[in-house]
């Protein structure tokens, strides 16, 4: 978020440099002959603001213009560098070059800080040539009555539809686009706000100060620096929102203290520069080459320690709009600031090197555009991102979302930001390739074509790989590990899909098929021979299919067990030597989770038979010992109860396929009745509803007076002694002598 700070640089370097660039050029003004004293008057009023010569020249009346009518003087002013250029060029590197231009640019506006005492005798005699307020109303106070109409007017429509406003910036939820929209809002009003302010600043111009002398170029400087500031400080609310984190687009940590940054910045920079451009104004481009200098170092400062200040904020915002974010972008996060940091730097060493270089003031244009392109691309990056997984969020709040449909949102995300950003280096790129390569337009639009080409498969494929991961994430079952203390919970119903099962099986396939393809793809548009790369590739799986038979083995077993749906992610499974549940599936193996919680990895290759017991239903049949006095009919009777209960209940019932019966009495012993019940569940329930059936029964059997069969032991004496006197005939133990069994 910090980063919008960096707009506020674009107004020091590339005006500077520009100034700089043209500080000892002096305007051309080639007539025909046929022009009319009024607007030679006009002309050369317009060309001599500021105080500067302008040069006439008569080409004649059926002479042709020269191509050129600008500075004459700097066509020698300009042969002077490069030929200087030329010979440093032979000796020294492009930086050894570009460092002397640096130091040579930097030394002479540390030089010209001297004559900055001229500048208030300058300007108070340039300012007494205004044509303006000659008669009348002096063109000072024009000017002052000017700015204070404009403010007093933009005011006014704050206070009034302040209340209209204020309903409006507060957001309906704590989503994004709430925020977004409260926060639009509030830009609809700060946008109307500077637009009135500068309309009437624009009427006064035209108004006030209709002639083109100081007066009105100050005004008009004026004008550029409000729209500067508050162009700053209207991005700033918007995206900061300082007094109201409700409506925040832009999470900073410390977003209080980068407002505070930006509006210092987004007030004294303007108005610095207002003061200076109006000074070059009124003296001439050489007389303020002091004060530019010192304007270039201090926002240079001032931006270095407001991004070394800020990176941790910058490293935060960077991790947080990723869901999982890998190594490059922590790379990026923590190096941003200090990035950024040595950025403006750089930008300000091109802007000093500037004026000593041939093409200096294109140079400095591009150094001030890539201000805002290195700002403005991770902000519209990460705001339509942000935008778009809000929309899927939405979504998925509404209803369950189709897996398509999420592989689709990320992979629309996905080119929707990487667009921004491969519009962002294309435009560094036309920037600066002719400047650092001397590329002509012609040799820029042929590398252009082809780097183009290889950007738009890489880009293809990026987003296809993002595709298939979505996809593939959003079928892949999620884990469901027992703990130890799961015993007693219910288990769900939800068993995972037979494409929801084989497609993870496949994740790793697909995705290393596709980066290998998009890969070689790129490698044959680059002109890289890639038919020597295929059959390396297809001796080498040879070799290693026949080295691996083991491995080939397995993988095919589980090819035919994945083809015949033999089992799922989530299902209960018995192999002969080893049970569990299964909790992953990989393309030659599977785990098993074991009851008592170990976990087996179990190849395909080895598993001959398999026993599914989690598949479409199971029937759990359990006995039930009761007394030889007991009724068995009773028992029926409140069994078939306990049974119709347990559809009932809400918790038990949906889980049921078949109610709880009795079969009837499955054995007769010497101690008791075995009757025999059943019924029909579904798998992953069938444990949890035994239990709760077997205490139901137990509960209503003994409400029903229907006793269970006891383990007491009857003794009886064939002489017709009773149980007690043959037992008091036992003699008792001794400790050499045994207790009688």
């Amino acid at each position: 978020m910090t980063l919008c700070g960096t707009l506020l640089a674009g107004s020091v370097a590339g005006p500077a440099a520009a100034q700089h660039a043209a500080a000892d050029t002096s305007p051309v003004l080639t007539l025909r002959g046929d022009e009319t004293p009024e607007t030679v008057r006009k002309l050369v009023d317009a060309l001599s603001a500021g105080g500067r010569k302008v040069e006439i020249r008569i080409a004649g009346k059926d002479e042709p213009k020269p191509a050129a009518a600008t500075p004459a003087a700097s066509a020698p002013a300009a042969a002077v560098p490069a030929s200087k250029g030329q010979a440093q060029t032979e000796d020294e590197t492009p930086v050894e070059v570009f460092w002397d231009h640096f130091v040579d640019g930097a030394s002479e506006g540390l030089g010209a800080v001297p004559r900055l005492s001229q500048l208030p005798d300058a300007w108070r005699q340039a300012w007494a040539q205004n044509r303006n307020g000659a008669s009348g109303v002096s063109a000072s106070w024009r000017l002052i009555a000017g700015l204070a109409l404009a403010l007093v007017l933009a005011g006014l429509y704050r206070r009034v539809t302040a209340p209209w406003f204020a309903r409006r910036l507060q957001p309906e939820g704590p989503e994004f686009s709430p925020r977004l929209i409260a926060s639009s809002w509030g830009l609809l009003q700060d946008l109307v706000t500077l637009g009135i302010c500068l309309g009437v600043l624009h009427a006064v111009r035209i108004v006030w100060l209709p002639q083109p002398d100081l007066a009105h170029l100050t005004l008009r400087t004026i004008a550029n620096g409000i729209a500067i500031g508050a162009g700053h400080l209207i991005l700033g609310r918007f995206l900061l929102a300082p007094g109201a984190p409700e409506r925040r687009i832009m999470p900073l940590p410390r977003a209080e203290r980068a407002f505070m940054f930006l509006a210092v910045y987004g007030i004294v920079m303007p108005i610095v520069l207002t003061a200076t451009v109006s000074a070059q104004h009124a003296t001439g481009p050489g007389a303020v080459t002091g004060m530019f200098a010192l304007v270039g170092i201090a926002s240079t400062l001032f931006k270095a320690w407001w991004f070394v200040d800020a990176r941790h904020d910058l490293a935060t915002l960077i991790l947080h709009s990723a869901h999982q974010p890998g190594p490059f972008r922590r790379v990026i996060a923590h190096t941003a600031g200090w990035l950024y940091a040595a950025l403006a730097v750089l930008i300000w060493m091109v802007g000093n090197a500037a004026m000593k270089m041939e093409g200096g003031g294109r140079w400095a244009e591009a150094a001030a555009l890539t201000q805002f392109i290195i700002v403005l691309v991770p902000i519209l990056a990460v705001g339509i991102t942000s935008l778009m997984a809000c929309r899927q969020a939405h979504a998925a709040a509404m209803g369950e979302v189709p897996p398509l449909s999420i592989a689709v949102g990320h992979a629309l995300r996905a080119a929707a930001g990487g667009a921004i950003w491969a519009g962002g280096f294309y435009l560094l790129a036309r920037l600066w390739a002719g400047f650092l390569f001397g590329f002509s337009s012609e040799e820029f639009a042929v590398l252009m074509q082809r780097a183009g080409g290889v950007a738009a498969l890489a880009f293809g494929g990026w987003v296809a790989i993002v595709f298939l991961r979505s996809f593939f994430d959003a079928y892949t079952p999620k884990p469901t590990i027992s703990l130890p203390g799961d015993e007693d919970a219910v288990p769900h119903d939800h068993v995972p899909s037979r494409l929801a099962t084989v497609l993870p099986v496949l994740r790793g396939v697909v995705l290393a098929a596709a980066i290998g393809l998009t890969v070689l793809v790129l490698l044959s548009r680059l002109g890289v021979d890639i038919g020597p790369l295929l059959a390396g590739f297809g001796i080498l799986g040879l070799a290693f299919s026949f080295g691996s038979q083991a491995l080939v083995r397995d993988i095919v077993s589980g090819f035919f067990f994945m083809l015949e749906d033999a089992f799922r992610v989530g299902e209960y499974v018995d192999t002969g030597r080893l049970k569990g549940t299964v909790e992953k599936i990989s393309l030659r193996s599977m785990q098993l989770r074991h009851q008592s919680g170990q976990v087996h990895t179990v190849p395909f290759g080895q598993v001959q038979s398999l026993t599914n017991a989690s598949r479409d239903w199971a029937t759990v049949k359990f006995n039930v010992r009761l007394d030889h006095s007991a009724d068995i009919e009773k028992a029926r009777k409140t069994i078939k109860k306990i049974g119709l209960a347990l559809m009932e209940d809400p918790e038990y019932g949906p889980h049921f396929i078949a109610q709880l019966k009795m079969q009837g009495v499955a054995d007769i012993t010497d101690a008791a009745i075995v009757i025999r019940l059943k019924f029909t569940a579904k798998p992953n329930q069938a444990s949890m509803l035994q239990r709760e059936a077997l205490k139901r029964v137990y509960r209503g059997l003994i409400e029903a007076e229907v006793p269970f069969a006891s383990n007491a032991v009857t003794v009886k004496e064939g002489s017709g002694k009773s149980g007690a006197a043959a037992i008091a005939a036992v003699p008792p133990p001794t400790p050499l002598v045994p207790a009688a069994e």
